[in-house]
Order: structure tokens, then C-alpha cells, then sequence
């Protein structure tokens, strides 16, 4: 999210997290003030191969209640950053993933994160709009929550369905780019229609 007037719109359909990100290469950088916004929503700062004193003094200035390490961050890293923390925020550690995934590289992380988020490889961290072959989950391992993530579209809703259906542990559904007018322009119709969709899904 980027344009207060659209984080608003967006935010009154209630999603469970609202991205902001603080990597100044992104199209989508952020670095207005986030509006109030009601307190179910879970404000989320996307960070790349940050500092930790950076992230920490984003997410005191924000409040951010999340925090997404999108970057090539260690599990010392990872550590570190929830030692210094002084309140509870949410650690999501991305994993880019192709055709395969080695799941054994999880395991030193699932101590020092809350959840981990697979997106597709791709030039840029996140935001490509290309979806990997989400079947290389089904070798998921754990029982750590993820995201799922990855060109997520309306077009893809119908395999989103297909996935949920299994018991992997999906703790949320992460959309970005096909949902959007411009890089952090959200399109507040397809955004409703996504909710739906997803909420009727998980009924």
C-alpha cells in the first residue's frame, strides 16, 4: 500500500494484514504516514536485507504489528531482531521458490519466526505477478503457518480453493501486484471480490 486515500479504501474491507514497504528500490516504496486504521488490520512492514536498528525504528514509528523480511536474512538475523524487540510484532521470513524447494533450509528458522511466506523467484523480491507450482508444498515438512504468496490473482482463486483443501498449515493468502491500477494503487473492487471469495472459500 502506498496512497493514504486507497490504504482507507482498502482498509475498510478489513483484510487481516496491509503491506507497507520500506525498500527503497520497490515502485511501491513507502514513506508517507500510515492513517489510522481499525485495529484487526495487522500493519505489516516488507523489508530487504535492512538493518536491524532500521527495522526496529520503522516499526516503532508505525507501529507495525508485522514485520516481512523479504531479503537474504540469517537465522542469527532473525534471532537478533525478535531478542531486541520491546513488544510482540510478528516475524514472516520469505523463501523464493522455483519448480523445487529444499525444505531442509526451514529448520533453523522455525524458532526465530512466526511464519514463513513462499513467493515466486523472480528480478525483484515480490511483486512480479508470477505464480510458482504451489504442488512442491505438498512436501512441506512442518507445521510452522505460511503464507501463501506468488502472482495471486482472481484467475488463481480457483486453485487457492484447490490448496486449502489439503491440511497444509496456510495461515493467509498474500496478493500484491494483480490486484493493483499502478505499483501500490490497489483496485478496491477486485480487492472486495478477492476477500469474498476467500472468506467463502474458508466457510
Amino acid at each position: 500500500m502506498k496512497y493514504p486515500e486507497n490504504i482507507l479504501e482498502v482498509a475498510s474491507l478489513l483484510p487481516d494484514y496491509m503491506g507497507f514497504i520500506f525498500w527503497e528500490k520497490s515502485s511501491r516504496y513507502f514513506d508517507g504516514i500510515i492513517p489510522v486504521l481499525p485495529k484487526s488490520i495487522k500493519k505489516t512492514g516488507v523489508f530487504v536485507n535492512e538493518t536491524i536498528d532500521e527495522i526496529l525504528a520503522k516499526a516503532k514509528k508505525h507501529d507495525l504489528q508485522a514485520l516481512q523480511l523479504h531479503g537474504s536474512e540469517s537465522v542469527s538475523f532473525c534471532s537478533d531482531l525478535k531478542n531486541r524487540m520491546h513488544t510482540e510484532i510478528e516475524i514472516i521470513k520469505v523463501f523464493s521458490v522455483a519448480d523445487s524447494f529444499d525444505f531442509e533450509l526451514l529448520k533453523p528458522f522455525e524458532t526465530v519466526c512466526d511464519y514463513f511466506l513462499f513467493d515466486t523467484i523472480g528480478k525483484l523480491p515480490g511483486g512480479n505477478g508470477t505464480t510458482f507450482d504451489w504442488k512442491v508444498l505438498e512436501k512441506y515438512p512442518s507445521t510452522k503457518p505460511f503464507f501463501l504468496s506468488g502472482g495471486i490473482g482472481i484467475d488463481e482463486l480457483e486453485s487457492v480453493q484447490e490448496i486449502l483443501k489439503t491440511n497444509l498449515p496456510i495461515h493467509a493468502i498474500d496478493v500484491n501486484s494483480k490486484f493493483e491500477l499502478e505499483p501500490g494503487l490497489k483496485n478496491v473492487e477486485l480487492c472486495k471480490d478477492a476477500i469474498i471469495r476467500i472468506s467463502n472459500i474458508e466457510q
